[in-house]
């Protein structure tokens, strides 16, 4: 088959031929219709969690079921589907309580085995993995749920506890910030995005962003002043020092700080102010993904409109191109939005 893959770490990702993956005996096949390009792609790609290599990067998924394991009972080919970038094991306490996402047996596509940037990929465990895909939802669209906006959904709702009319401010205004920006709307929190590009706060504003503010060392007093004593709740979904402190920092007493972004390298240790946690009984949360099973009340969002993550899609491109939009992302983007790369058929 065709896949998208780099040999070395920075190294230009190609289009190459590769033998196809073998359906797991408990997993099925998906024949990939779209995939989202993340930056959670760009980081293993630069090293900063490492993967095997080489290696096949992708794990925004939604494809067609090709083949179904022997073990495997709900599934069947032909099914329109998707899946979470973490998939549990399916045989741990974890599992079974709901929380694959934190499956300590868990594999990522595109990290912890070949991914999604390739005309066929492996999901294990789809009993408790995969997700069938409501009528009329296309490809594209359900690729652009991938780990931003699932992830962004269940930031604001396990961790978060958004509220009707509670502030939320969204630092960082990529994919899974612009994700939290329109799911905090429609769950009826005010918003204050951040970020330094124009661009993304125009994009944000456009998607019910009450606030947009500037990313810089102003930040933190600006987003006091305008939510009239600090966020309800805040998220970082850039992955810095910088963003993390802030989002910590802007907070009113006893707000909940949802580490989105991934905290890699120089980042991986920042120096969050703890003294104001302690102050102030702040929440300091990790999200990492969303299990299958909390699918389906996402799914409802996008489904009645309310939610609508085509929005976000800023380009569509071939498979050819995708490795060139993996590298693109070690520049300051110029537009806003994601990339969804779309293969074989549509719809």
């Amino acid at each position: 088959m065709q896949a998208v893959q780099y040999d070395a770490y920075g190294a230009t990702p190609v289009l190459v031929e590769v033998p196809a993956p073998d359906c797991p005996p408990d997993g099925v096949l998906v024949e990939v219709r779209a995939t989202g390009v993340c930056r959670s792609d760009w980081h293993a790609w630069q090293g900063h969690d490492p993967v095997p290599l080489p290696q096949v990067p992708g794990h925004e998924l939604a494809g067609v079921v090709a083949a179904v394991g022997p073990e495997v009972t709900t599934r069947r080919v032909g099914e329109r589907v998707t899946a979470p970038f973490v998939c549990g094991c399916g045989r741990c306490a974890h599992c079974a309580a709901g929380d694959a996402q934190v499956c300590p047996d868990q594999s990522q596509p595109g990290f912890t085995y070949p991914g999604s940037f390739a005309e066929l990929v492996a999901v294990p465990a789809a009993d408790l993995n995969v997700v069938v895909l409501p009528d009329g939802l296309d490809f594209v669209t359900a690729a652009s749920l991938g780990c931003r906006f699932a992830t962004a959904f269940r930031a604001l709702t396990a961790h978060g506890r958004v509220r009707r009319g509670d502030w939320v401010a969204v630092h960082g205004c990529g994919g899974v910030g612009l994700s939290a920006v329109m799911i905090a709307v429609a769950l009826g929190a005010r918003v204050v995005a951040v970020d330094v590009s124009a661009a993304a706060l125009t994009l944000a504003a456009e998607l019910g962003a009450e606030v947009a503010v500037e990313g810089g060392p102003g930040v933190v007093p600006q987003v006091v002043e305008v939510t009239g004593g600090g966020a309800h709740v805040s998220l970082d979904a850039v992955g810095s020092s910088d963003t993390a402190v802030a989002s910590v920092s802007c907070l009113r007493t006893r707000g909940r700080h949802v580490q989105v972004g991934l905290l890699l390298g120089e980042h991986a240790a920042p120096p969050l102010p703890m003294g104001l946690v302690v102050a102030k009984e702040l929440q300091v949360l990790g999200s990492h993904g969303m299990a299958a099973r909390d699918y389906p009340a996402l799914l409802d969002l996008v489904v009645s409109g309310a939610v609508r993550p085509d929005l976000l899609v800023g380009s569509v491109i071939g498979l050819a191109d995708a490795g060139a939009a993996l590298a693109a992302m070690s520049r300051p983007p110029t537009t806003a939005g994601m990339t969804v790369v779309r293969l074989g058929a549509s719809s």
